[in-house]
């Protein structure tokens, strides 16, 4: 692998809007490189980094694949990440491990939603970034555009190295724009190519374009730019050395070209990825935690070994596959446990895999920057660090993971189905980090979210491949609450007697509304002993039993207060539960007589859609009941934000993915509780008393 040291290792993740045309940019590598025969093709379902069946039958990327090159003595290690809204939190996760980012657009669609989610977590990891303009050769290709946008959009360091040689059908070649040399490939689709001269009528453009690189360059060193200043030519290894520099601090973000379906440019591409892009050492140090206090670990060899498990998948041969980037160290598998800092456990290790999409190389030492799986280990989850027993114990920074956005209800459809449900729901959330599942005390409903439609069919596909579990799925129920709107007083009587040893409870309680969020709130406001002491905690625990079940429609009524204020008992049949039981009467009654009302979730939304777009999303919401709370442009790409109930928001990945042709994205967070319209409220109660009956 390489000359095994951290200098000589290239990771970097592949990012785009889906579509764009990452998958084929990375088969094009592959076969470029000689490590594959001939290139598959997306729409056939038959490239390396799409191998699940999934994949394959949708014909997108569902999860990042690694993939393993040699070249000219470096090692790179390529994350292909999908590009659709539904598995942005793969993206995020391959951003956050590798050194680099190359940022792939569409040459016709230029920049899109998922160009921006991509910029945005690359930014916040403070990524570098490389643009690759794709697809030169399709119609309506054009260059500059997708520059300008570039620049407008993202960063005005987006530089030019390499510039197309025509484009559409005349697409043949890129100039490089730092060697001064064109590249002019067969039209056969071969990946053979001549090397020339920079064409006449490009000149003057390649000779602006390396001029604007140099001069930024150079201001990575002042002796360097002191020189150039002077006029000296700054010669090739200087240039070299300060422009990968400048690509790993950010301060040049260079932009490549080509069209891997005809694999016009992908040499250039590999060569300027062993030659500029950054390796470990350039990138630095990684930020981490040790007894509470930050940290930096440095990619040392030499250093006590530490590594970040960013993603588990399970192969179905194999069984799981923990992927970890290296940080620091040096680690061989020949009787050696890794330790898992988080949750203290040690985990056997009997082999490393450098991985090239589902086949994988196994080796017996891994060093600081490699990106590699581990068969087979058990405790071991995303986000954890992972190191030797007695050496460095630090933590790194979680990985952050979008909020889901989507939820459905499931219901297993055989009693087999329900006994085999939770270690098919453990572990395919072990898988996916994007994926939350909650049995929802109010309503009951077992209730899986993830980031859209798409997402939840293939995780229950891949549940009754993989367990054998079969799953109906419904709209869950909306968790209402009940509240009050006005102060009622409510006597609560249980008498019982029956001969022998009776029940008696007597108790007058006060409802008073509290402000949306406080809670529940018990008073004791007893004088002289009308209740004793002893059966107080009984009025109170029979009265946050039954708040659990609303007169209105059977939800949980909240923000109120309840003062016991006066009562009776009887010295030989009264009891805790005869005082429960009152509590319960008087709770039926007064709350009915405090005005209820239903109160329903509220939303914080926020969708970002092209400009053309903003019309249809804004008129939806005002069909949803929703309140628009603010814009802002981010470029062609417009932010709205929103208040919108749930009860509106359950099927909207579907809508927004229809309303602009997939190129809508959307987060949602609970706000707060709102009452509902009185309209819907009594819809919804009705359906309740329909249910009462039918059961």
């Amino acid at each position: 692998m390489g000359s095994r040291q951290p200098e000589n290792t290239r990771s970097f993740a592949l990012a785009a809007h889906g579509g764009a045309g990452k998958t084929t940019l990375a088969e094009a590598m592959l076969f470029a490189n000689g490590q594959i025969s001939r290139m598959g093709k997306t729409e056939s379902g038959n490239t390396v980094s799409d191998f699940s069946t999934e994949e394959q039958k949708r014909q997108i990327s569902i999860s990042t694949s690694l993939l393993t090159l040699e070249r000219a003595g470096k090692t790179l290690f390529m994350l292909d990440a999908p590009g659709f809204a539904d598995f942005t939190g793969e993206m995020s996760a391959a951003i956050r491990v590798a050194d680099a980012t190359l940022l792939v657009l569409s040459s016709v669609g230029g920049v899109e939603v998922q160009t921006g989610r991509a910029w945005e977590y690359a930014t916040e990891n403070e990524a570098p970034v490389i643009f690759y303009i794709s697809k030169m050769d399709r119609e309506n290709a054009d260059f500059d555009k997708v520059l300008a946008d570039i620049r407008e959009q993202f960063s005005g360091n987006a530089l030019p190295v390499f510039l197309p040689i025509g484009a559409e059908a005349a697409f043949r070649g890129v100039v490089d724009v730092l060697r001064g040399k064109s590249f002019t490939y067969t039209p056969d689709g071969s990946g053979k190519f001549t090397e020339g001269d920079v064409p006449a009528d490009m000149a003057d453009a390649a000779a602006a374009a390396r001029e604007a690189l140099v001069e930024a360059a150079v201001e990575m060193d002042d002796a360097l730019m002191e020189r150039y200043l002077e006029g000296e030519t700054v010669g090739d290894d200087d240039l070299r050395k300060v422009l990968r520099t400048a690509i790993a601090k950010r301060r040049i973000m260079p932009v490549l070209t080509g069209s891997a379906a005809t694999g016009v440019g992908v040499h250039q591409i590999l060569d300027f990825i062993v030659d500029y892009f950054p390796s470990p050492l350039d990138r630095g140090p990684m930020k981490a935690e040790k007894d509470g206090a930050a940290v930096e670990v440095a990619p040392d060899v030499a250093a006590p070994f530490s590594a970040l498990c960013f993603k588990v998948m399970v192969d179905p041969y194999v069984g799981k596959l923990s992927f970890i980037r290296v940080a620091a160290g040096t680690l061989s598998s020949d009787g050696n446990n890794i330790y898992n800092v988080k949750k203290g456990d040690d985990e056997r290790i009997s082999s490393f895999r450098f991985m090239t999409g589902k086949e994988g190389k196994d080796a017996k030492e891994v060093i600081a920057g490699d990106i590699v799986t581990i068969p087979k280990l058990q405790s071991t989850k995303v986000g954890h660090t992972l190191a030797t027993k007695g050496g460095a114990a630090y933590l790194f920074p979680h990985i952050e993971f979008p909020a889901p956005v989507y939820s459905v209800a499931i219901v297993a459809k055989t009693r087999a189905d329900e006994d085999k449900l939770g270690n098919a729901i453990t572990r395919t959330l072990e898988e996916d980090r994007s994926l939350t599942f909650e049995k929802n005390a109010e309503t009951h409903d077992n209730v899986l979210s993830g980031m859209g439609d798409l997402h939840i069919d293939i995780v229950l596909a891949k549940m009754k491949e993989r367990y054998g579990v079969e799953l109906d799925i419904k709209t869950p129920q909306v968790p209402y609450r009940e509240t009050i709107k006005k102060t009622s007083e409510a006597q609560g009587k249980h008498k019982k007697q029956s001969g022998g040893h009776g029940q008696y409870g007597d108790v007058s309680i006060r409802y008073t509304p509290l402000e949306r969020g406080a809670g529940f709130e018990f008073v004791d406001k007893i004088v002289g002993g009308a209740v004793p002491k002893n059966y107080i905690p009984a009025v109170e625990k029979g009265l946050r039993e039954y708040m659990m079940q609303g007169p209105l429609a059977g939800f949980p009524v909240v923000d109120f207060r309840a003062e016991l204020y006066f009562g009776s008992y009887h010295d030989v049949d009264s009891s805790e539960m005869s005082f429960k039981l009152a509590a319960r009467l008087s709770f039926k009654k007064g709350i009915l007589e405090a005005a209820p009302v239903l109160l329903e979730p509220i939303m914080d939304v926020e969708v970002i859609v092209p400009d053309q777009y903003m019309g249809d999303v804004m008129g939806d919401f005002n069909s949803r009941r929703g309140r628009i709370m603010g814009m802002e442009g981010r470029g062609r790409l417009q932010v709205v934000k929103a208040q919108v109930p749930l009860a509106e928001m359950f099927r909207y990945a579907i809508i927004l993915r229809s309303m602009t042709s997939g190129q809508g994205s959307f987060s949602m967070e609970y706000s707060h509780y709102e009452e509902v319209p009185a309209d819907i409220s009594k819809k919804v109660i009705a359906a309740h008393k329909q249910e009462e009956e039918e059961e």
